[in-house]
C-alpha cells in the first residue's frame, strides 16, 4: 500500500513475514485506539492488541495487551524478572519507540524494548497490533510477532 509505511511495515518487509495491513479514519474524539480499531473493523476485540509502554525497575519495557483489558503490572515485571512496574511517561515512551501515543508498535521501535505479549494471543491464528500510525493496524500471526520482537509470552492482561 502506498503512504504506509512505517518503521513497523519495513521490518515485516524487510524479514518478508506474511501480514495483511488494515486501516482505517481515526476519529479523534474516540478515547481508545485500540477499542476504535475493533469496532470500524469489525473484529473481534479479543485479537486486537495494544501496545502499552512501562518502566519495570527504572527501565522501559512493552506490555502488548487485548484491547479489552488491562496491563497487569505485576505480572509485567514478573515476566521480565523485575520487582516493580509502572507506567512509563508518554513522552519517554514516544521517544524510545519513535511512534505517537496511540500509534504506538510492538515492531520497528527506535529503541528495542524487552516486550511481553499476553498470553492469549496464542489462541489465535492472527491478532491485530498497531501498524505505527493511529488508524493503521497489522495483522499477522502471534509466533511472528513474537520473533520479530524477541518477545516473551507470558500472562499479563488483567
Amino acid at each position: 500500500m502506498a503512504g504506509q509505511g512505517t518503521p513497523a511495515t519495513a521490518l515485516l518487509a524487510k524479514r518478508k513475514v506474511p501480514y495483511t495491513l488494515h486501516s482505517y479514519d481515526h476519529d479523534p474524539r474516540h478515547d481508545s485506539f485500540g477499542l476504535e480499531a475493533a469496532e470500524v473493523l469489525g473484529l473481534d476485540p479479543a485479537r486486537v492488541f495494544k501496545t502499552l509502554v512501562a518502566e519495570v525497575d527504572g527501565q522501559l519495557a512493552v506490555g502488548v495487551v487485548p484491547v479489552t483489558g488491562q496491563l497487569d503490572l505485576k505480572a509485567l515485571a514478573a515476566a521480565l524478572k523485575g520487582k516493580k512496574a509502572r507506567m512509563a511517561e508518554v513522552a519517554a515512551a514516544e521517544r524510545a519507540t519513535g511512534y505517537v501515543a496511540g500509534g504506538i508498535s510492538p515492531l520497528g521501535q527506535r529503541k528495542r524494548l524487552p516486550i511481553v505479549i499476553d498470553a492469549s494471543a496464542s489462541a489465535f491464528d492472527t491478532v491485530f497490533c498497531s501498524a505505527g500510525r493511529r488508524g493503521l493496524e497489522v495483522e499477522l500471526s502471534p509466533a511472528a510477532l513474537a520473533d520479530l520482537t524477541g518477545a516473551v509470552v507470558a500472562p499479563i492482561a488483567g
